[in-house]
């Protein structure tokens, strides 16, 4: 779809309904489960995702990613599951980042076999790593770039260039980078997808995901949709669309604040390492800049071996140390008892994910105020 208005014009205006009846300035909403059947083009209901307020929000979301098409679910999960399994049958084989989303990589180790799917992990980040793993039977590749929670980066471009010289499909998570910071279709991706709970919600109230890509595309993942039932609740569709009314304005004060946290950390002795794209020492800082308009609120670090990280989280006053990630507020949790908890030992050392690793999520708050927190904490046990 092409971008006709600016960024922020269609988070506030595309997709929106209009009030007929009374003129208000905000969509309204249509929390019926049951719509008239006859003399009806297609029947409408919601486990069909396309309700009203279903189909306005699917069109806003696609607007700001430059989809054509989109698709509401219930979780990030759901729209992750979903996508991929509607894209494959039994004896296909799909490549996958080593580095995901613990949820995700959870999805395919205990599902996959169940319908005969086969996998891979690529041993790298690079194009040649993708590349190494391509059989006769590959159907697509999987990314997620930056990865959760080590926040590595992807040559996006790269990744879509293979793909399509293979042909085969490209499915990324741009739910870290948001699309405020990044729009992987642009870059030739095919199918992006979002655990619309973080940025897109942003106010850690929400549950919901999305999914966009070509007509065609969704057209497909509506098939399997419908029977596997992640469809999600209108009144939680209205709240999606306030929230994404002012997804910019959030995302542009976290860019900054995690920025600037990331900044403050590295210069800190409790500190051990920092990963963030936005670090001119990360090593794909100059791959970030490139594919990304802000390096994103989120950054992760891992505190030195005299710490104890959960005593560290416990003793944090404003940051919250709770799961999940992106509202506004900022939040600190510990990966390894949080979203990788379903990874062996082993497979999170192989990420990266060590126990002293804390991942932070910027608010948008004072950040001088984020800084005098975790210095507090910090000296409770130095």
């Amino acid at each position: 779809m092409k971008k006709s208005q600016d960024f922020k014009t269609l988070c506030v205006h595309a997709g929106e309904l209009k009030d007929e009846k009374y003129g208000g300035a905000i969509s309204p909403l249509y929390m019926s489960s049951s719509y008239a059947f006859n003399d009806v083009e297609v029947n409408q209901y919601p486990r069909y995702f396309n309700t009203p307020n279903q189909i306005g929000v699917a069109k806003k979301i696609a607007a700001i990613e430059g989809a054509e098409a989109g698709l509401l679910f219930g979780s990030g999960m759901a729209a992750i599951s979903t996508a991929l399994l509607s894209h494959l049958k039994s004896g296909d084989h799909v490549i996958f980042q080593d580095d995901l989303y613990g949820g995700t990589r959870n999805f395919i180790q205990n599902e996959f076999s169940k319908y005969g799917i086969e996998f891979c992990f690529t041993s790298g980040t690079e194009a040649d790593n993708f590349e190494s793993e391509l059989k006769q039977n590959t159907k697509g590749i999987y990314i997620e770039t930056p990865s959760n929670p080590t926040l590595k980066i992807i040559d996006i471009k790269s990744i879509s260039d293979l793909a399509k010289k293979s042909g085969i499909w490209t499915m990324i998570d741009n739910t870290f980078a948001s699309p405020v910071n990044q729009n992987p279709i642009s870059m030739g991706i095919d199918i992006v997808i979002h655990s619309a709970t973080k940025y897109l919600g942003g106010h850690s109230d929400i549950c919901a995901g999305a999914v966009l890509g070509t007509k065609n595309s969704i057209k497909q993942i509506f098939s399997s949709a419908k029977n596997l039932g992640g469809s999600l609740s209108d009144y939680t569709v209205w709240l999606l669309e306030r929230s994404i009314k002012t997804l910019f304005i959030r995302v542009q004060a976290q860019n900054t604040n995690a920025r600037l946290i990331a900044d403050f950390l590295e210069k800190e002795s409790w500190v051990e390492k920092v990963y963030y794209p936005g670090l001119k020492n990360h090593p794909k800082h100059n791959t970030a800049k490139m594919q990304m308009k802000g390096f994103g609120g989120m950054l992760s670090f891992d505190l030195i071996s005299e710490m104890d990280c959960k005593k560290f989280l416990l003793g944090l006053e404003l940051i919250k140390p709770t799961m999940s990630l992106a509202g506004i507020e900022s939040t600190a949790l510990s990966p390894r008892l949080t979203s990788h908890a379903l990874l062996t030992e082993k497979e999170r050392i192989s990420q990266g994910i060590s126990p002293q690793m804390v991942r932070f999520s910027a608010g948008i708050e004072s950040v001088e105020d984020l800084k005098k927190d975790l210095l507090q904490s910090s000296k409770k046990q130095i």
